[in-house]
């Protein structure tokens, strides 16, 4: 079930109807809820390795001694994910909800020691000092236009990846930047449905 459902939602998106996920499992409905009570539980458990992927990812980075390699390795881990499966970066963002008092608290965590390992990094001299914390999720969804648009073309993902984390080193701050973009990794639009609202989960 969990491989028709990241197939769909590649395809259609996280709020793709759970009716779809249940046909192209071969499975009835009923069976399909009763594993998955809500969307939100599926999506969670379709991307649990690849978001277990990405928390130990900012752990590495932010036990590794060079701080600006801890980022950078963090950075490309998580555009990786994204050119693996179609349908992360969607679950990537709806793994920041608003919802459940528990699910606050891990977002708030995970935001926070993104914030350390940018401090980290600026500190050490190898992130430019004006960068923003938006502008990683700015990254992302740069990243994730390619690999929509070039799902299979891992070198021109690879490349692009390249030139966004050089332009991200204190070497290549030459002349202010415009301010920052209002975007955080929770109003990225990679999260919104067909219809333009947020992932409700259920």
């Amino acid at each position: 079930m969990l491989v028709a459902a990241r197939a769909v939602f590649a395809d259609h998106g996280i709020d793709a109807p759970m009716a779809t996920v249940a046909r192209r499992a071969r499975v009835g409905v009923a069976t399909l809820y009763r594993h998955f009570p809500t969307r939100d539980a599926l999506v969670r458990a379709a991307y649990a390795r690849q978001m277990e992927t990405c928390d130990q990812a900012l752990k590495e980075a932010l036990a590794d001694p060079d701080a600006w390699r801890g980022f950078q390795q963090m950075v490309e881990t998580v555009c990786e994910l994204q050119r693996e499966e179609r349908g992360f970066p969607a679950a990537f963002v709806a793994a920041f909800p608003d919802r459940a008092e528990n699910d606050a608290q891990v977002r708030e965590s995970a935001e926070r020691d993104l914030l350390l390992l940018i401090r980290r990094a600026q500190a050490a001299g190898g992130l430019r000092g004006d960068f923003h914390p938006s502008d990683l999720a700015v990254l992302l969804l740069a990243h994730c236009g390619l690999v929509t648009a070039l799902p299979h073309d891992r070198a021109a993902s690879r490349r692009l990846v390249a030139y966004l984390l050089q332009s991200l080193r204190t070497e290549a701050a030459h002349k202010p930047l415009p301010a920052p973009s209002t975007l955080s990794l929770r109003s990225l639009p990679l999260a919104e449905g067909p219809h333009g609202r947020r992932s409700s989960g259920s």
